[in-house]
């Protein structure tokens, strides 16, 4: 259902006007719009605005248009002056500004002063006002039945070179707004990609997303879509190296009733689902051969073939593909299609690992330890220069889980001790996931093993010498009782 949006100058109960059929009453164009035939159940509810001064006629003009629309507004802006383009842009910017978003808004052009009729005109233009403009002729201009009573302005033309410019300059400010919403940091390194990532966003060029795992390459993705022209659109995301080649195939172009076994019905691939919206394929570098010839059919003739179908399937997704492997290298090894390689990457941004953005690491800490709920938590300066100097091989995932275990198991501070084996050990130690090598072993245990081998050591002694009292025990070893229970959980000592 559509909004009608309107101004009202009526100053009274009637309105003759100098636009009037001879002969005969004109009830204004409003309501002349509303009595068209094509208008009848169009309009859900309409918004009459008006000044202090014409309240009574607006009144009056709102009691007439419910006949034809159930919910109608009037609303009253503080312009004492109707042909003051800068009172009437002061007062009606903030009121486009609160319509609702969820739904097509038509606004009148025929009703109101000349300069009312301007600011409409600047503001849907402008992109400030998402509005379809419709001007009601003046019977007193036309034959009767006029063959079209009601014409929508498009004015379309390369005109309007401010308003273009002012256009241009909201759709940048929003897109830098937004990206800076969903890319948190102020190092250098953040800084240049949400400078890129701003200039990307309004455009179709595909995208290439590179950084190790963890750094974040799905947030640049949306950053992208939310900042630019497609945010109203789908934003679909799809792992190419979860699934075998069979599956991702239907996953992403669909597949016809019957196509293969089990597939008991017709399925919209996931390019038909982004359809006027953005697909990021994350980990592109997983495509089976026979997948990445169907993906560049899909790039060079923007359509889909649905598997087991006959029929093109038309698709305006914009791609953003993701990898943390060097698409470069596997090209020139054989591994890699070089004419998809082209097509993916109209440009590519980099994502910098945690390890080159230490400056945004505490505000990374706070941003987590709020999303937990866990704002009460303060960590040390001995925790955060450990954290500092500790290398991040899993990013920002690696810092958001850390964050959350201690969301779990520290109460009011995170001390040095509170923090994992890996990191308290310092750079260069290995992560916890990670196997030493042969000559690593032969050697003797790594520096974090050495660690947290005598942290267990020291917890199961106290524990015992205490009879296995939690809060003596903690007391002794200087710690508090959470951290304390989170040590033995951890060292799988009996409690």
């Amino acid at each position: 259902m559509t909004l009608l949006l309107t101004w009202t100058d009526r100053t009274g109960p009637t309105s003759l006007g100098h636009h009037a059929p001879s002969g005969g009453r004109d009830p204004g164009p409003v309501i002349r719009l509303l009595e068209q035939p094509e208008s009848r159940g169009r309009y859900s509810a309409a918004v009459v605005v008006t000044t202090p001064f014409a309240a009574a006629g607006a009144a009056c003009m709102a009691a007439e248009m419910r006949a034809h629309v159930g919910r109608v507004e009037v609303t009253s802006v503080d312009v004492t002056d109707p042909s003051d383009h800068e009172q009437l842009f002061a007062a009606l910017g903030p009121l486009v500004h609160g319509l609702p978003r969820d739904g097509d808004i038509d606004v009148v052009l025929s009703a109101g002063t000349p300069q009312v009729q301007t600011l409409w005109v600047i503001l849907v233009k402008s992109g400030l006002l998402r509005a379809r403009m419709l001007k009601v002729v003046p019977p007193a201009f036309v034959p009767h039945p006029h063959p079209r009573p009601v014409v929508e302005v498009r004015l379309d033309f390369e005109g309007f070179p401010e308003i273009r410019a002012l256009r241009d300059e909201v759709h940048r400010l929003r897109a830098e707004a937004s990206v800076r919403r969903g890319l948190l940091g102020r190092s250098e390194p953040m800084e240049r990609l949400r400078r890129l990532v701003a200039r990307l966003a309004p455009t179709d060029v595909p995208v290439l997303v590179h950084g190790e795992t963890g750094t974040g390459k799905e947030l640049v993705a949306r950053a992208l879509h939310e900042a630019g022209g497609r945010r109203p659109g789908p934003f679909v995301a799809e792992n190419c190296g979860a699934l075998s080649e069979g599956v991702l195939a239907s996953e992403l172009f669909g597949h016809e009733k019957g196509a293969f076994t089990g597939a008991g019905q017709r399925r919209r691939g996931l390019f038909e689902q982004a359809h006027g919206g953005t697909l990021f394929l994350d980990e592109v570098a997983e495509l089976p051969p026979r997948v990445q010839v169907m993906l560049l059919r899909v790039l060079q003739e923007g359509e889909v073939r649905r598997v087991g179908g006959e029929r093109a399937v038309p698709v305006d997704v914009r791609i953003v593909a993701a990898t943390h492997r060097d698409l470069g290298a596997m090209v020139r090894e054989g591994r890699f299609r070089e004419d998809l390689w082209y097509r993916l990457r109209g440009a590519t941004l980099e994502v910098p690992p945690l390890r080159e953005r230490s400056g945004d690491l505490r505000l990374l800490v706070e941003h987590f330890l709020a999303e937990a709920g866990a704002l009460h938590l303060a960590p040390t300066l001995g925790a955060y220069r450990a954290l500092q100097a500790y290398g991040w091989p899993g990013n920002i995932r690696e810092l958001r889980g850390e964050v959350v275990r201690w969301s779990v198991f520290c109460e009011s501070v995170v001390d040095l001790a509170d923090l994992s084996p890996e990191i308290v050990a310092g750079p260069g130690a290995a992560p916890r996931h990670a196997e030493p090598g042969p000559h690593l072993r032969a050697a003797g245990p790594t520096l974090a093993e050495a660690v947290a081998q005598a942290e267990r050591e020291a917890v199961q002694a106290a524990f015992a010498r205490h009879g296995g009292n939690k809060s003596r025990t903690a007391r002794a070893l200087g710690i508090d009782r959470n951290t304390l229970k989170r040590k033995l959980a951890q060292y799988d000592i009996d409690a």
